[in-house]
């Protein structure tokens, strides 16, 4: 079974290699997302049972959580192929056209940010969603003809972390629809030691009990954290990673007690300093953070409203008193939770 998105070893920098040899292929592998897990069983052994393709899927939720990770686990037991692409690189018709014509019996089409696609492309899903159709004009002019190719059965996977950004007739073609969330860090402990299984590297449980709570309920950034701190285990230590060995590397990353990284210390700074108590629109923290704004609202923004530090209100966004305190500040009399009754919300 051919996979698009694993390449040679020697065409991908290393952290790329490890994402891709660290994914899980199989559902007994996957960690967390319980309720999503036993859903995903029982379409695909549905499916299987009626010799039919999956019906047509959509995965959101914020980035490093596994979507298409499980996009490939669909295919793998479902027995056939899956082909990866991504929204912005489907950029015509044409392009959509020779995956579409390409794809085997009950095949997986994967598409990764599926709410940027073009809108011509988009509207040429439609018919090939429903009808197992694809519809060109061919010819120009008076001459022209619009032809119909009939397509084998598949199923879309698309994958997102804006599903309010998808439009109504996209979104309704969609079977079925699974928010992948945030995880404890109970299953973030399991996905380190099974990560630091197949990468040879010596944990114990404190250590990885440490990397899992800043790792901000993410796993790719729980691998990542592993990463470096298996390299800082192997310069400055004796290879073994412990909960010292561990804190030490995550100083050097610049990863603070709450998981918070350089990146989101800046957002609060600038929240908490010069525009310190009033409501901040995100053009203006982008700007402030030299970023760009769907980072700040697809990266930041979840973690900091999770972990109680960052209130969006209907005149932009404030730093909470929890904020003020972690950054060791005062914080002003509107803060949220700056009386007693809304400091509790955040404890």
């Amino acid at each position: 079974m051919s996979d698009d998105r694993i390449v040679a070893p020697d065409e991908l920098d290393e952290e790329r290699a490890s994402d891709v040899a660290l994914r899980p292929r199989r559902l007994d592998e996957f960690v967390g997302q319980a309720s999503v897990q036993e859903q995903v069983r029982i379409l695909v052994e549905a499916a299987r049972r009626r010799g039919e393709p999956l019906d047509h899927v959509l995965l959101y939720g914020p980035p490093g959580l596994g979507k298409t990770t499980l996009a490939q686990i669909i295919a793998n037991e479902m027995g056939v192929n899956a082909r990866l692409t991504s929204g912005p690189a489907l950029e015509h018709q044409g392009m959509l056209a020779s995956i579409l014509t390409s794809l085997d019996d009950r095949d997986v089409f994967f598409i990764d940010e599926v709410h940027r696609l073009n809108r011509a492309v988009e509207e040429a899903l439609y018919p090939a969603m429903e009808d197992l159709a694809f519809d060109f004009v061919a010819g120009k002019g008076a001459g022209a003809q619009t032809l119909r190719l009939s397509l084998n059965r598949f199923t879309v996977i698309g994958a997102t972390t804006r599903a309010g950004a998808l439009g109504g007739p996209l979104r309704d073609r969609f079977g079925v629809t699974f928010r992948l969330d945030f995880y404890d860090t109970e299953e973030l402990e399991r996905i380190i030691h099974r990560s630091a299984s197949l990468l040879h590297v010596d944990i114990d449980e404190p250590g990885a009990a440490l990397i899992a709570r800043r790792s901000r309920g993410t796993p790719r950034i729980a691998n990542r954290l592993l990463r470096r701190a298996r390299d800082y285990a192997q310069v400055r230590a004796s290879g073994h990673i412990d909960a010292e060995v561990a804190a030490a590397a995550l100083r050097v990353l610049g990863v603070d007690e709450l998981g918070l990284d350089e990146l989101d210390r800046r957002v609060l700074d600038v929240l908490c300093s010069t525009l310190s108590g009033h409501p901040v629109g995100v053009q203006t923290i982008a700007v402030s953070v030299q970023e760009d704004p769907d980072t700040i609202e697809d990266v930041v923004e979840p973690f900091l409203i999770r972990t109680g530090l960052l209130a969006r209100t209907p005149r932009g966004r404030l730093a909470t008193a929890a904020a003020y305190a972690h950054l060791g500040r005062a914080a002003p009399a509107g803060a949220p939770g700056a009386d007693a009754s809304q400091t509790a919300m955040f404890n």
